[in-house]
């Protein structure tokens, strides 16, 4: 098992000379020729300065990335097959110069100086199916401070992120649940007593306290709440998207609806923790 916290050091290491630093050798190398032919000091003077300020970019690179400390944050969940983001914390004793981090496969992510202390990074990837999903492999390189070398080392990170189904519009079975309208905390407002009106609609409390007979007007938000579940005859997967697709719809409408799946039944409610409750199911259904 990968381990929980991962320190950059010399069996973690690896640096190879970049493009750049390949023709900064091949011409040292053309210039130690040519002052071997030509017995030219000046020559071998350039060519023995190039050398030696590779040898010198070389362990400046290395010692860029030794000793940084990489370890998981907190990740948020995600769709499947949407960019989703994942938290790195990066630890290190001194400052560093820049360097680049990313997921393979995936677009990178500049840090232009990391400051000596913890570091937050927030990497992008995507995810190809629902449920708990460890992010790609991490990469993290870097060229300076001359650009000669290229130090690099790889991090498979062991904190899974949960994916919710990808969504995709579909149909749903959305069956209508009238909400109950007898306790005194269902409506909002009031009006003045028509004749032929039902008495149970009536304010009691209020004519108790001397005011006239009036009646409790109630929200209307269709005022129904709806229960969700899977269309039958769909594949399973792409019937769990459609649904993903619906509570995302609600939630944004502001909709109270619920959630039956297999047996498991969510209460209609609304707000993020029950979006995120209804998708949390989807992905582990």
């Amino acid at each position: 098992m990968p381990s929980a916290e991962f320190r950059l050091g010399l069996r973690t290491l690896y640096i190879i000379p970049s493009r750049f630093g390949m023709v900064w050798l091949a011409t040292a190398a053309l210039l130690l020729v040519v002052a071997i032919q030509t017995a030219s000091n000046s020559t071998f003077l350039i060519a023995f300065v190039l050398l030696g300020l590779m040898f010198l970019a070389m362990f400046l690179t290395h010692d860029n990335l030794q000793g940084i400390t990489l370890r998981c944050g907190e990740s948020s969940p995600g769709f499947a097959s949407e960019p989703i983001n994942y938290h790195l914390v990066l630890h290190s004793p001194t400052a560093r110069q820049r360097m680049q981090l990313r997921f393979q496969g995936q677009p990178p992510h500049q840090l232009d100086q990391l400051e000596a202390g913890e570091t937050r990074a927030v990497l992008s990837w995507t995810a190809g199916q629902r449920g708990w999903q460890l992010p790609p492999r991490l990469l993290l390189d870097c060229v300076a401070p001359l650009g000669l070398f290229i130090c690099w080392t790889r991090w498979q990170p062991p904190k899974p992120q949960l994916i919710w189904p990808a969504r995709r519009r579909g149909p749903v079975q959305d069956r209508s649940l009238h909400r109950r309208r007898d306790g005194l905390d269902e409506w909002n407002d009031l009006r003045p007593l028509r004749p032929g009106e039902r008495p149970a609609l009536v304010d009691w409390a209020g004519v108790a306290k001397g005011r006239p007979k009036q009646v409790k007007l109630f929200r209307d938000p269709g005022d129904a709440e709806r229960m969700l579940s899977p269309s039958p005859g769909l594949p399973w997967n792409l019937a769990l998207e459609h649904l993903a697709e619906r509570i995302w719809q609600l939630h944004h409408r502001g909709e109270r609806y619920g959630l039956q799946l297999r047996g498991r039944t969510l209460a209609p409610a609304s707000g993020i923790g029950h979006r995120d409750a209804c998708l949390a199911l989807l992905a582990l259904a």
